[in-house]
């Protein structure tokens, strides 16, 4: 996309840090973040080039050609800032899920509140098709966080299309991918074949997440160039109907342990009813940074 500098790179990275962090909370996308820093479509662009005509390509014209074809200086900054958040970043973030929640949920509820304004203007031309959209993808967003998990469920078939819809979700504004397979009861197989490194399930997942990877963003580059509008439509309402998710004040019903991993299944209540100090003036300044960060954000995307 152009020619950048050093600091640009640098700037790519930091984004690619914050998907990484936001990526670590459950309910939260990366993909959200991609869009509001300004290089969700770019990113799109970059996975639907990665194709078997790369090798072709390779044998061609070398390795330069393909960098250059799967822009990947912008990959490569973007993955790093992705891998240093979850190795760095990660840690404090879990330890505010677990020390101060509402105020996490209270900043993160602002960003992504912000973001859905951030992602709505950009729609261009509004009629009853882009609204009956935004709506269908709030509906859409929201039904999934209301569903409870499934059991545990160790078909390898079932896997591939586990791994292949949650890397879609992640790479989709407002659900995580953690959060899909969760509902789909694959989360506690996969970390426990991690964990004992069973490598044919590790694969499996593996290739499914490749291949939703690769499809999907094949099928949001065509929507994008064929029907932007509409595709902006829907992921705003998904956006906003995953809201519901990280509402700051919850009243747990149950939670699962999954290994050395925690499931809390729980419900959204009013700040006046929650179990605990629920630090409404805290809450409120977490969101209010959440929802000017979104705007720092903007500007930074927006300088070429």
């Amino acid at each position: 996309m152009g020619n950048r500098n050093f600091l640009a790179y640098v700037f790519i990275t930091l984004k690619g840090m914050a998907m990484g962090a936001a990526d670590v909370v459950p309910g939260v996308s990366g993909g959200t973040i991609a869009f509001i820093s300004g290089i969700y479509e770019e990113l799109i662009t970059a996975i639907n080039n990665i194709d078997l005509g790369l090798l072709k390509t390779w044998r061609a014209n070398g390795f330069k050609s393909v960098w250059k074809i799967v822009n990947g200086n912008f990959l490569l900054a973007l993955f790093t800032g992705i891998f240093i958040s979850l190795f760095s970043l990660a840690t404090l973030v879990s330890w505010l899920l677990d020390n101060q929640p509402v105020l996490l949920w209270s900043f993160f509820f602002g960003l992504v509140l912000a973001s859905i304004f951030f992602v709505g203007k950009e729609i261009k031309q509004w009629n009853l098709g882009i609204i009956f959209s935004l709506i269908m993808g709030a509906l859409v967003a929201f039904y999934i966080t209301t569903l409870p998990p499934s059991d545990n469920i160790e078909s390898l078939p079932y896997l591939f299309i586990s791994g292949a819809l949650a890397v879609c979700a992640m790479i989709l504004p407002g659900i995580s991918g953690a959060f899909i397979l969760v509902l789909l009861g694959s989360y506690k197989t996969i970390l426990d074949a991690v964990h004992g490194r069973d490598f044919a399930v590790i694969l499996t997942v593996a290739l499914g997440a490749i291949f939703g990877l690769l499809s999907f963003a094949r099928l949001l580059k065509w929507m994008f160039t064929h029907y932007k509008n509409i595709t902006l439509a829907i992921l705003t309402g998904f956006i906003l109907g995953s809201l519901n998710k990280i509402w700051p004040w919850k009243r747990i019903l149950e939670t699962k342990v999954f290994g050395d991993k925690t499931v809390v299944i729980d419900t959204n209540t009013s700040p006046l009813n929650y179990d605990g100090d629920p630090q409404i003036l805290y809450a409120i300044i977490a969101a209010l940074i959440g929802f000017s960060l979104i705007f720092i954000l903007e500007r930074t995307a927006s300088k070429k």
